[in-house]
């Protein structure tokens, strides 16, 4: 029949739920430590319980050695030879045991074996506990709200207590202690001092779990969800799948009247939550995700990266983008997509001013009108006016719309562009050493006109089979060269006479016309009778 201590040891080991063994190797350890700070001595010592008795005995042991050369220890080890002369029967390897009276172990001998008991039973509890819960991660569990904290909440498994940090608490909720509540196992934080086991109301998986229980269409697998995005106390995003072409996935998650989904947000305390059907093609995936705005159209414009460009209309632009971001946000989240969202008017701008770049020659920084002034420089670039090209095809009306700009500004940027252009008034004095934009472009193309009028007719030639223009250059001769010259002068001879023979033909006509108008004066009279 087992002793009362050792009955003890096992409604101890129950409660705490770990072997009964365990326990009474802490109580062998604590004894065995509490004789040798009795008795002051560095010698190995053990502790054996006899779970009949209930009595606990120390000793020390001693490791047995051939020779006194392999001695390293002479506290802990002895010879062959003095082992036998104790034990005639011992070999090498074997221990002899001295046991140690703890008879006269007093009150502060009891209450360290009494600390290092509970250490090691709070050691062998955690160990339980982790073996417990550790590979469960992303379960959902029933717990009791044991105690509320400032910042976390203390739940009971049943097995073990379990922690919910802040950061994974709905901000909708609020417990009662002994109310019961589902939970999503996160992790086993075995480093934690208090309780280990890290539950959440905020992961996605909470909200599977919920769905799961309440559409029979997904626990037996003809809906199944293909993705969750959450934000815990305010929205979530669920995307789901039918396998059966029969039957609507969007439908049997809503219920009857929304039956189905109105006790899932009982549960979550009134959070919002969209569903959506789940497409294999992201652009229409990206459409119904971004519900309840109604998208324009789609684009993919980078598929390594991920990363697609919506477009929407204005009106539906902030309903798109949702409160400070969210409906954006967690469409992104259900797609696993980076979304660029742009309105029809800002995409409008975008393609504008692609076309005038790509259009466009060569544009000059709006820093080169020097008459405008650092003032007035820095609200233009503010503006997002860079450019001398698009600061003169503005009208006094844009101007005026800029921060900071008035009619007298307008009045000065007028004549600073003007300038610029090399467009002064009469009156106007032209600062020595500005020449016009005009200008300068007309001096170029005279200078290239000379260098085309000194060249010869066969670097001109060279040049024109050079780009294409001229073929067989290097084997025209002078000779030939010379005789399409006359051809040419034959040519031009030719429309000269031509046109002279028409310009004479034309003063044959104008005679006959004179002619006959003079003949017509002579033979009316001055009242209109004929005088023939």
């Amino acid at each position: 029949m087992a002793s009362a201590l050792y009955q003890s040891i096992e409604i101890l080991s129950r409660d705490k739920g770990i072997e009964p063994e365990v326990v009474v190797g802490a109580v062998e350890d604590a004894i065995a430590l509490a004789t040798r700070k009795y008795y002051r001595t560095q010698e190995n010592m053990r502790a054996e319980m006899d779970r009949d008795t209930g009595e606990i005995r120390a000793y020390v042991y001693k490791t047995v050695v051939e020779t006194p050369e392999q001695v390293e220890d002479e506290v802990n080890q002895m010879t062959l030879e003095q082992a036998r002369e104790l034990a005639p029967e011992v070999e090498v390897g074997g221990e002899l045991r001295f046991y140690k009276d703890t008879t006269p172990l007093g009150r502060i001998a009891a209450q360290m074996a009494k600390q290092v008991i509970f250490q090691k039973v709070r050691e062998a509890e955690r160990d339980t506990v982790f073996n417990e819960y550790n590979h469960r991660a992303g379960e959902v569990l029933n717990a009791t709200v044991k105690r509320l904290e400032p910042m976390d909440i203390i739940f009971d498994l049943g097995k073990a207590e379990a922690r919910m940090p802040k950061r994974e608490q709905s901000r909708l909720e609020q417990f009662a202690v002994g109310e019961r509540v589902r939970v999503v196992l996160l992790r086993v934080d075995r480093a934690a001092k208090g309780p280990q086991v890290i539950v959440s109301r905020a992961a996605p998986a909470l909200v599977q779990n919920l769905f799961q229980s309440e559409v029979p269409e997904i626990y037996d697998g003809t809906v199944s969800i293909k993705a969750i995005a959450r934000e815990a106390g305010e929205r979530t995003k669920i995307a789901v799948m039918s396998r059966d072409k029969d039957v609507d996935p969007v439908g049997a998650c809503v219920g009857m009247k929304g039956m189905r989904v109105q006790s899932i947000i009982r549960e979550l305390r009134g959070e919002k939550i969209d569903i959506i059907e789940f497409s294999d093609e992201i652009t229409t995936f990206a459409e119904k995700a971004l519900q309840p705005a109604k998208v324009s159209r789609v684009s993919i414009t980078d598929l390594g990266e991920k990363q697609i460009e919506v477009i929407v209309d204005d009106t539906q632009l902030s309903l798109a983008i949702g409160k400070k971001g969210q409906n954006v946000r967690l469409a992104a989240k259900l797609l696993q997509w980076k979304i660029d969202i742009k309105s029809e008017e800002e995409k409008r701008q975008e393609v504008e001013q692609q076309m005038q770049a790509m259009s466009g020659g060569p544009t000059t920084a709006i820093e080169q009108v020097t008459e405008l002034g650092e003032a007035v420089l820095e609200k233009l670039i503010a503006a997002g006016i860079t450019t001398v090209e698009a600061l003169a095809d503005m009208t006094p009306e844009q101007l005026e719309e800029v921060p900071g700009i008035g009619e007298k500004t307008v009045e000065k940027i007028s004549v600073a562009v003007r300038h610029y252009f090399g467009q002064y008034e009469e009156g106007e004095e032209r600062p020595a050493g500005q020449a016009p934009v005009a200008a300068e472009a007309a001096s170029e193309n005279e200078e290239a006109e000379a260098e085309t009028m000194t060249r010869t007719p066969e670097a001109i030639l060279a040049e024109a089979a050079e780009t294409g223009t001229a073929e067989e250059v290097d084997d025209t001769s002078s000779e030939e060269i010379a005789e399409a010259e006359d051809e040419a002068s034959d040519a031009f001879s030719d429309a000269d006479a031509r046109e002279e023979q028409i310009e004479s033909d034309n003063d044959s006509v104008d005679s006959l016309v004179n002619d006959s108008q003079e003949f017509s004066d002579e033979g009316i009279d001055s009242d209109g009778s004929d005088r023939g």
